[in-house]
């Protein structure tokens, strides 16, 4: 037999040759990882809007695209207020509120009468911190449930049709009566965990079928009980401890029974600054003392775009 080239190597050596190959590998590695990293730091990585950008912001999560079910009537702020299905043309300043206040009317009462426990919330809330009354800019409204209330709604009452009676004695002509029609939808999409694209936040809506406005209904989840029990989300980031929403007060909204969360001022400050509670120029209208009300500012008035305390 031909004499090795190479000296006899021990078992323990080789061992520590293989040990030493390994650790340099990942040590290069991990440099050439943070190297990379580093050099992307300075320029931002964060994704942009997902909903303008579906497509783009899938190439970061790597899903598909993500379909999204509830659909407006267009793009802009005016016509994300109503849904594409029942859109028969844009409501007017002077008739827009009549069609909300009837729009929280129905949804309030009919709930409670379907056992169904909600709340104000958001810029609806604000608006019944202030007075409890919608403000005259809002165009649309917002309210929550909980998760289990929501799979309560889908199971028992999703795509079902309510009706909603009210009288008016206006004009000297006596009393009439009006009989209004509300849709109550179920975002299939309600029970997914995680934002996604971010097209399906909206967890249901109730709808006017006549013009198309709507309540936007979302639910509070404890999306992760085991690291954060007791904090409360909706899949638009909106985060609540269990003592800030419950037990929930009782109140009255637009003339109706109503309930807003126990800690809502605090609420209310996270979400929208101790400005909100304090400014009384705000979206061209200017709060009456006097009238505990929002009343729009002449166009020949000089407003503070800002708002004034």
């Amino acid at each position: 037999m031909k004499p090795s080239l190479y000296p006899p190597v021990s078992l323990p050596n080789l061992l520590v040759a293989i040990v030493l190959v390994t650790t340099s590998f990942v040590l290069l590695s991990a440099s050439i990882h943070r190297t990379s990293y580093l050099s992307s730091s300075s320029v931002s990585a964060a994704p942009p809007p997902e909903r303008a950008w579906p497509a783009v912001w899938a190439s970061y999560t790597n899903d598909p695209p993500e379909p999204k079910y509830f659909q407006e009537a267009g793009e802009t702020l005016e016509m994300s207020h109503y849904d594409v299905r029942f859109f028969q043309g844009v409501i007017p300043y002077s008739q827009h509120k009549e069609v909300l206040q009837h729009l929280i009317r129905s949804y309030l009462t009919i709930m409670a009468s379907l056992k169904a426990e909600t709340w104000l919330a958001h810029g609806t809330l604000l608006g019944w911190w202030w007075n409890g009354r919608i403000m005259p800019w809002d165009y649309d409204l917002d309210v929550q449930v909980s998760l289990s209330t929501m799979h309560h709604m889908a199971k028992q009452f999703n795509q079902t049709l309510h009706e909603w009676r009210y009288t008016t004695d206006e004009g000297g002509q006596g009393v009439q009566e009006t009989k209004k029609t509300y849709l109550l939808d179920i975002n299939p999409n309600y029970s997914e965990m995680k934002r996604r694209q971010g097209m399906n936040v909206i967890d249901a809506r109730w709808i006017d079928v006549d013009t198309g406005m709507f309540v936007d209904i979302t639910a509070l989840a404890e999306r992760n009980p085991v690291l954060e029990p007791g904090i409360w989300s909706c899949k638009n980031f909106h985060q609540y401890r269990t003592h800030n929403i419950w037990p929930l007060k009782e109140t009255r909204f637009e003339g109706v029974k109503a309930k807003v969360p126990l800690d809502h001022e605090r609420i209310l400050v996270a979400e929208y600054g101790e400005k909100s509670l304090v400014l009384t120029e705000w979206e061209g209208h200017r709060w009456n003392e006097e009238l505990k009300e929002w009343v729009r500012i002449p166009l020949n008035d000089t407003v503070n775009s800002y708002g004034s305390g």
